[in-house]
């Protein structure tokens, strides 16, 4: 079966445009991967069809109340008999990285809360229990932009979403490096050439060069990974 993939938002239609194009869309139309959208709002009980109410203690903004995502989230899991993995967008959370990504796309279901205004309540993750991701260390206005992101780097190492099974595996971060520099037509332009090795057609020598230049790239452009990669080598 496809990797389902649940979504809960006030703003439904933000997700449309992403999902229906590009590897998303393909994915989707290979069977590799299908997506809901719940509007949470259609849960809300009163007149309003409020979702938030201001904070207990004051302070700025408003919380959404726990009544309408606990509503929402059991509708949502009704659909499909596969159990749901729970995941909150939130700057608190823990931060994704290529290894969630992978992790995160072996299960069967993914169920996305995509909150907006200030916050949650807190009974909201202490009864849920979804886990917290954020994508970086800064505020966006909701959790819609950060699920299409996390989505979108799931959906592409589904086997077959890019077309070359091979696609995803050279990437950065594949393995803890950067990816290797590409060229393509024409062989020189403005003064620049391509690089002879990439047009000798030795492709034991030219995969030794991307190599290199994956490590020479990391190792300029993010120490860190650098580090990383280099201990788990003395490690091994």
């Amino acid at each position: 079966m496809p990797l389902r993939i649940d979504i809960l938002t006030l703003f439904p239609e933000m997700f449309a445009p992403v999902l229906g194009t590009s590897i998303p869309k393909r994915a989707a139309e290979k069977g590799l991967v299908s997506y809901h959208t719940t509007q949470i709002r259609d849960f809300a009980t009163d007149q309003h069809k409020s979702v938030d109410d201001k904070p207990f203690g004051g302070g700025p903004g408003m919380v959404m109340m726990c009544q309408t995502l606990f509503d929402a989230v059991e509708h949502a899991e009704a659909q499909d008999p596969r159990p749901a993995r729970r995941l909150l967008m939130s700057p608190q959370g823990r931060r994704l990285d290529q290894a969630m990504v992978l992790e995160l796309a072996a299960e069967q279901r993914l169920l996305f809360i995509a909150g907006h205004y200030e916050g949650f309540d807190e009974r909201i993750i202490d009864g849920l229990k979804p886990e917290e991701i954020s994508i970086g260390d800064y505020v966006l206005s909701g959790g819609e932009l950060a699920a299409m992101v996390i989505i979108d780097a799931i959906v592409r190492t589904l086997p077959g979403a890019l077309g070359a099974e091979t696609g995803a595996h050279d990437e950065s971060f594949a393995d803890g490096l950067l990816e290797y520099p590409q060229y393509t037509r024409p062989r020189e332009f403005r003064g620049m050439s391509v690089p002879e090795i990439l047009l000798s057609g030795n492709h034991s020598k030219i995969a030794a060069w991307r190599l290199e230049q994956r490590k020479l790239r990391t190792e300029a452009r993010r120490p860190d990974l650098w580090s990383a990669y280099r201990d788990r080598k003395t490690e091994q």
